[in-house]
């Protein structure tokens, strides 16, 4: 019997990245493939690559070139490069990685199994769409998901691509204009994923409150497909990520506070508390505009934990600007704030701003100075909930304690609490009483175990 040839596949970036690897996993395990517990015992090794992070291209290389000793000492091991900085770079990948043996895009995903075949008669390959093609862009097969690292979670995709102009962001560039999913093959995924044994769906697009204003040419079905999924059968839980400050619109905040199944837990971007930031941003929102809806979205959803991500040091931003982003921020109270250090990226607005790039020294103490800031905001939320009792989807053992399970509140807050003298498996529900509160997550003591998980084991995957 002929061994089966094996797979690894590391991803860098955000969780769009994070579903196309499940995605591509699932297409390789229906080509025959199966998962390697590394990249040392993989036939197949791929880098899924992000090009929005800091050092993206540094992070691919250095991958790269640990891989090639690995490959010298393997014959017959094919290494495959696809992703964002795949689109973006295209050829140069294989003229600074000659041992590359496939590069794809990520519009063409789907091929990247039959790319690694011919690669291994034919020669390296590349082969990179400019735009989605209309059969592989369609929904995947239910057996990819089989691929899926959480078992009891799952990422839905909405819509590709985004359509506005941000002046730091490449994804456009890479990822194309929005183009939305059938509402149908959605409700369709969302409920085999529920026969499946998933209880929580974590809806993906980069800007999903846009979702569907392709299709009807001008109102988005984003409320409408919140409220759908609601309905579906065995989905506990209805998350999503990002929407865009300047479309959230009143009918998505009702669908939240209407909708049981959907999570209070909202992900809005500010990005800068400066007017004039913002504007050269090409935000498209005005503070004043932000916070109203921020208030508004607080007042509709009891309970509702916000998080945002936010730039220091953006091209031209003053002292006086960052001061405002500061005052901006602690009015706010996040729960927790994802903060990020301008780096330019080729191709963008923002990286042709050389002449007012801050300096680094200043940034890096602007960087300080908003971390205390969310930090404070974050500690005093999560101490007011210590004595509240709060439903848990158990995620596994802790990592840094194996004596300790961790999971996440309806509101998306880690929580860690002791294991048990019964077995609480990964996909596990249970009600914990919260007893302490940190910044970034909370402790607790098991209250009562509410079910059992209601999926099977799924393969893994690795991370980067």
């Amino acid at each position: 019997m002929v061994k089966p040839r094996t797979f690894a596949i590391r991803t860098f970036g955000c969780q769009m990245n994070e579903h196309d690897s499940e995605r591509l996993a699932g297409l390789l395990v229906a080509d025959g493939l199966v998962a390697a517990a590394n990249d040392a015992e993989a036939d197949v090794v791929v880098l899924n690559t992000c090009t929005i992070r800091e050092n993206a291209d540094l992070k691919l290389y250095s991958a790269l070139g640990q891989l090639k000793a690995l490959k010298e000492s393997r014959p017959g091991m094919q290494i495959a490069v696809g992703g964002c900085m795949a689109q973006k770079d295209r050829g140069s990948i294989l003229e600074r990685a000659n041992w590359v043996d496939v590069v794809f895009g990520t519009h063409n995903l789907a091929a990247a199994p039959s790319l690694l075949r011919r690669s291994a008669s034919e020669g390296p390959l590349m082969e990179i769409l400019d735009a989605p093609d209309p059969v592989t862009s369609r929904d995947m097969a239910p057996a990819l998901y089989a691929a899926r690292e959480l078992g009891f979670a799952a990422w839905m995709t909405i819509q590709t691509g985004c359509d506005n102009t941000c002046a730091y962001c490449i994804v456009p560039s890479v990822r194309g204009g929005e183009i939305s999913r059938p509402m149908g093959d959605l409700l369709a995924e969302a409920s085999m994923l529920a026969t499946s044994g998933v209880t929580e769906i974590t809806v993906l697009g980069q800007n999903v409150n846009s979702y569907g204003r392709d299709i009807t040419g001008r109102r988005p079905l984003f409320a409408e497909l919140l409220r759908a999924l609601g309905e579906v059968d065995g989905i506990e839980r209805v998350r999503f990520t990002s929407p865009h400050p300047k479309d959230l619109r009143p009918e998505t905040i009702r669908a939240m506070a209407e909708t049981p199944n959907v999570c209070n837990q909202l992900h809005l971007p500010l990005q800068s508390g400066s007017n004039r930031v913002l504007a050269a941003m090409r935000r498209g929102y005005r503070v004043e505009r932000y916070v109203e809806k921020l208030e508004a979205a607080r007042a509709a959803i009891p309970d509702l934990a916000v998080t945002t991500d936010l730039i220091v040091g953006f091209p031209g931003e003053s002292d006086r600007e960052f001061d405002e982003t500061l005052e901006v921020v602690a009015a706010c109270e996040f729960d927790l704030a994802y903060t990020f250090i301008f780096s330019p990226r080729e191709g963008t607005r923002a990286a042709q701003m050389g002449d007012s790039f801050v300096a680094s020294e200043v940034i890096k103490e602007r960087f300080e100075r908003l971390k205390d800031v969310t930090d404070r905001s974050a500690l005093r939320g999560h101490r007011a909930r210590v004595g509240l009792r709060e439903e848990v989807l158990v995620e596994g053992p802790s990592r840094r304690n194996d004596q300790m399970l961790s999971g996440r509140t309806r509101q998306g807050k880690l929580i860690h609490f002791p294991v048990s003298d019964a077995p609480l498996r990964a996909g596990s529900l249970a009600s914990v009483d919260v007893t302490y509160g940190a910044p970034y997550y909370l402790l607790g003591e098991l209250h009562e175990v509410l079910r059992a998980p209601r999926h099977k084991v799924r393969v893994p995957l690795l991370s980067s």
